[in-house]
């Protein structure tokens, strides 16, 4: 409601106080000879009044319920964001440690890989001693590259 911006507080009461008296003298004054003949006029327009005010009223109970759910929930949020201030901080330290991991298993994989290719030219050497037969690599190259079952070249 555009009005609750424009008016004070206080005058939502008033208007709603003056309906309701307006409404109580209509019916009570109504016996008195000189205003008996504005009787229906005064009566119209302070039930006009007080509708007016109870409408006011009840925007203006509405306004400030929504006026406390909006403080509630800034405060969540303020709370949101200092939870997640902090767990920021925590993913961060959890990169930097997973990242030191990543680092020095690379360090190990490299040094493994320096093993391996020392074992592999004394396989080369010990291969050249003790030849396999040529089917059995075949075979076994096949099987690799198709990854599946590779069967005998020579069937007999």
């Amino acid at each position: 409601m555009w009005i609750i911006s424009i008016l004070p507080e206080w005058a939502f009461h008033l208007i709603l106080t003056m309906g309701i008296i307006g409404t109580v003298a209509g019916f009570a004054l109504g016996m008195i000879p000189a205003i008996r003949q504005y009787k229906l006029p005064i009566q119209v327009i302070s039930l006009l009044v007080l509708s007016l005010g109870l409408y006011l009223e009840g925007g203006l109970a509405d306004y400030k319920t929504w006026e406390a759910r909006v403080k509630e929930m800034e405060a969540k949020v303020a709370v949101a964001e200092e939870k997640a201030k902090t767990v920021n901080v925590e993913v961060q330290e959890k990169i930097v440690t997973q990242t030191k991991v990543i680092r020095e298993k690379g360090k190990d994989i490299i040094k493994y890989i320096d093993k391996e290719v020392i074992k592999t030219e004394e396989v080369i050497k010990y291969v050249e001693n003790c030849p396999v037969p040529k089917a059995i690599i075949d075979i076994h190259n096949d099987a690799a590259i198709l990854n599946k079952a590779a069967e005998p070249k020579d069937k007999k």
